[in-house]
């Protein structure tokens, strides 16, 4: 089955290619649909039957090469001296990331096709989401650094397509814009980290670099350097402090797209990359704790600002911030594994919100204040016990799937000898925020009086919207018991899976396996008790006292604007970058040098030509006599220098 890995890659661009040259011509959404749909829904097929094929092998077994072709060469004389091959590695990383990428992008795909009805750019949509699992597909399976930033541009540039895809909107495009601009700055220090990368280890194979990496001792200069400018390159893709800005914009694209963008696939690029290059990361103990302190800092700072909001998708976007922050936290203490697992339950669960939203303003007739709704759980029964358990979920009760991974997020960050009290204390505080504006957002949306014109008239989403929100419901409740703790049932078996993968850095780091304690299951069911009340504070709040929040919003007024603006980040961008940089574009540059020098040496040239050639024309008098005298004066001239020579 193995063999059949190239193939996971090129149905998604199959798919793109029928859809991209052909799709203008099939008027049938329901084609264009199931080809968009069905070259994912194949991919997803191919991956779930290799996977189980390694299940049933030895864990040392599970890793495979599968190489296509020669992209570049160089040689130097008659020996290579930079090769990059087009080559895909199935491992046991590989393998759930691509489980996860085409999985859930199948069901967004599927659910696109109620959402999208009836837009004119239907066709186009699917194209560019059959191009963007493309380009995903091709980051995670790739076995060299080369290929992977491959991949990682085009997330980019697909990103920039999907968040601009109603271009006739301005917001769209400044949205899509934005997101393009800071996203390259993450990706100039991926690509500084691949030039060192290859000066270090003359290659940027996996293999080679992880494999003369695993013999160098910690600490070395030239390690911290490559894994600070990868961790830049993670910045921008998954949004962290300070390049977190473009995400919250993103939401202008249609709501599938924030799923797709949000849950499975180009925001949790950054947590793979770290991931997959986690023998680097543990000889650079500094750099984990940079990566540590920024994605705690992030999490709780993204969560104050999600208490506030008032646009659905806002709100569900400060929290995907939130959220990869958590994976960073888990990246930083050199808890991998966990950080995975959460990236794994966090698309189900994220996705589910993303697409029960979707649905909310599919049903509202593209309303989006939640302080113009309220009541929709008598008009969206489905949307509302999905959307209710995927916020459960998020919020980290037990028994769904986002308990398992946070709260192994939480003990590893207390506990790893590379955490710290501080470390878990900003992990709580986000916890307990998560679950407030969680409540609060469900409280608001579905529950309470209806706050809404009754010129509008909810609905509950078709079949093709509402299926893909039941089974990301289902998998939201029941997937994270593959996460167990090692004390109970069968074990972590998630941990168990990827363990290969990140024992060599595991045993650089010298971490050994701790069993567990009581004090996990206090801390455990502390963090539980937290989040418990801050769905009670949140459903207090929103149900029975409404008055506290505006009390609160009228005697903390510069705190609550503070926190309304997001901190006037953006603002401040604009003040400190965008803006200086427009002004020096625009009045040196374009007005200076451009118009003054570029233009004055262009124009300045013609006006010469046009010049001599105003004196050199009186010479056409069209007297034939006095073309015989030049005629006969230019013989003499050369004569004479004949002459003379």
């Amino acid at each position: 089955m193995v063999s059949l890995t190239p193939y996971i890659v090129l149905f998604p661009l199959l798919g793109f290619v029928v859809l991209g040259i052909f799709g203008s011509r099939i008027k049938n959404e329901k084609l264009i649909g199931s080809i968009g749909s069905g070259t994912v829904g194949l991919s997803f097929l191919i991956a779930a039957a290799i996977f189980i094929q390694m299940l049933g092998a030895e864990p040392t077994d599970r890793k495979h090469i599968v190489e296509l072709f020669t992209w570049i060469s160089t040689f130097t004389g008659t020996t290579s001296s930079f090769a990059a091959p087009v080559s895909f590695q199935i491992d046991q990383l590989s393998i759930l990331m691509t489980l996860v990428v085409t999985g859930v992008g199948f069901l967004i795909h599927v659910y696109s096709i109620g959402y999208m009805h009836g837009d004119r750019g239907f066709w186009r949509y699917f194209a560019y989401l059959n191009l963007f699992i493309f380009a995903m597909l091709n980051l995670v399976l790739a076995d060299n650094f080369l290929l992977m930033f491959l991949g990682w541009e085009g997330v980019g540039l697909c990103s920039y397509l999907l968040i601009g895809f109603w271009y006739e909107k301005k917001f769209t495009g400044d949205a899509a814009k934005k997101a393009f601009v800071v996203n390259r700055i993450g990706d100039f220090g991926f690509l500084l980290g691949m030039f060192l990368i290859f000066q270090t280890f003359g290659s940027l194979t996996f293999d080679t670099v992880f494999g003369g990496a695993a013999v160098l001792g910690p600490g070395q200069s030239t390690l911290v350097w490559i894994t600070l400018l990868l961790f830049l390159g993670a910045v921008g893709k998954s949004a962290q402090i300070p390049l977190y800005v473009w995400l919250p914009d993103a939401m202008a694209g249609p709501t599938p797209v924030s799923a797709l963008i949000h849950a499975a696939t180009m925001v949790t690029a950054g947590v793979y990359m770290v991931a997959r290059c986690s023998i680097l990361f543990a000889l650079a103990p500094a750099t984990l704790q940079v990566v540590a302190i920024v994605g705690g800092v992030t999490a709780i700072f993204a969560a104050t600002i999600g208490l506030v909001q008032n646009d659905i998708k806002k709100v569900l976007a400060y929290s995907t911030v939130s959220q990869l922050g958590y994976m960073f936290l888990a990246m930083g203490v050199a808890a991998f594994g966990a950080g995975i697992f959460h990236l794994m339950t966090h698309a189900f669960f994220k996705a589910l919100l993303f697409l029960g939203s979707g649905a909310v303003i599919h049903g509202m007739h593209d309303e989006q204040d939640i302080q113009k709704m309220g009541g929709l759980k008598q008009y969206m029964p489905v949307t509302y016990k999905t959307f209710l358990i995927g916020a459960i979920a998020i919020s980290g009760i037990p028994p769904f799937a986002g308990f398992f991974s946070k709260d192994e997020i939480l003990w590893k960050a207390f506990s790893s000898d590379y955490g710290s009290v501080f470390l878990w204390i900003l992990g709580v505080l986000g916890a307990a925020m998560t679950a407030f504006y969680m409540c609060r957002l469900v409280m608001l949306t579905f529950e309470g009086k209806q706050r809404f014109g009754h010129d509008l008239h909810p609905h509950e989403a078709p079949k093709t919207m509402t299926v893909p929100l039941m089974i990301l419901a289902f998998l939201s409740i029941v997937g994270g018991f593959v996460g167990l703790p090692k004390s109970l049932l069968w074990g972590n078996a998630i941990e168990h899976w990827l363990d290969p993968i990140f024992s060599p850095a595991y045993s650089k780091l010298m971490i050994a396996d701790h069993h567990i304690s009581w004090s996990e299951f206090v801390l455990m069911a502390l963090s539980v008790g937290i989040a418990l009340a801050g769905i009670v504070a949140a459903w207090t709040i929103y149900t029975k006292r409404a008055d506290i929040v505006a009390n609160l919003s009228s005697r903390f007024k510069k705190t609550y604007s503070l926190l309304l603006n997001k901190y006037y980040v953006d603002e401040i961008y604009d003040a400190l970058v965008v803006n200086p940089i427009v002004n020096v574009s625009d009045k040196i540059l374009w007005k200076g040098f451009d118009v003054g020098v570029i233009d004055g040496v262009i124009n300045g040239s013609a006006g010469l030509i046009g010049w001599t050639a105003q004196r050199l024309r009186k010479i056409q008098s069209g007297v034939a006599q006095n073309y015989a005298i030049i005629f006969i004066g230019g013989i003499v001239f050369v004569l004479i220098w004949l002459i003379v020579k």
